[in-house]
């Protein structure tokens, strides 16, 4: 395991699963407050999950187009360190979450073609880090967690400005592949390290963690 390399699981839904990366030395856990996902979490399991991993692992919240008052309840329930923007949030927006709750801000930018990079400058200087992953089709219902990867030499030779992680169908097959590609530090996965949507395998991101 390389320790410069930074993972994020997302998609967190029992004790279990927080406790595997843990173990594993996982980074960033993934809480889903995307009602239309299968890893969709009430704020009385999120609140559990987040007090036991306590200050062991970076919890991040991931939102689609939340308003203002939904992040209220989800804030003054859950700990968390992050929040995720994976929705159509506009540069404008992304601001004023930062600056309302005063924590740093992760905006997702789908990918599937070169001209999609230019949202990286939009929001290079509001948000905190960037996740770049593939942009899901017009039909999707979710907006990640699709196990679906890009073109990885779209982002060969790219400089970021700001941190960022690369997502979209990592796998212990593909992550070194990924990682010689595009320079990536920093790892989100999801359905990648899974047994069914929601459920961890830990056979899985054991051998994630040895890959990188």
């Amino acid at each position: 395991m390389n320790s410069k390399i930074r993972v994020k699981i997302c998609g967190i839904t029992n004790m279990a699963d927080m406790d595997t990366c843990l173990r594993h030395g996982v980074h960033y856990a993934g809480l889903m407050f995307f009602e239309k996902s299968p890893r969709f979490l009430d704020l009385n399991l999120a609140r559990k999950l987040s007090l036991h991993a306590g200050d062991q692992i970076k919890k991040v919240g991931v939102t689609v187009n939340l308003d203002n008052q939904t992040i209220d309840k989800i804030l003054a329930k859950v700990p968390l360190d992050f929040i995720q923007l994976h929705g159509h949030e506009t540069p404008g927006r992304v601001k004023e979450i930062k600056t309302r709750y005063n924590l740093p801000v992760i905006k997702a930018i789908g990918v599937s073609k070169k001209s999609d990079l230019e949202s990286i400058l939009l929001f290079k200087d509001v948000a905190d880090q960037l996740l770049i992953d593939a942009k899901s089709s017009s039909s999707s219902v979710l907006p990640g967690g699709n196990g679906l990867n890009f073109d990885w030499n779209l982002l060969k030779n790219f400089k970021f400005e700001c941190p960022w992680l690369l997502a979209g169908g990592l796998t212990s097959e593909n992550v070194k592949k990924a990682i010689k590609l595009t320079g990536a530090n920093q790892l989100d996965l999801s359905s990648g390290v899974e047994k069914t949507p929601g459920q961890k395998d830990e056979e899985k991101i054991s051998l994630f963690m040895s890959s990188i």
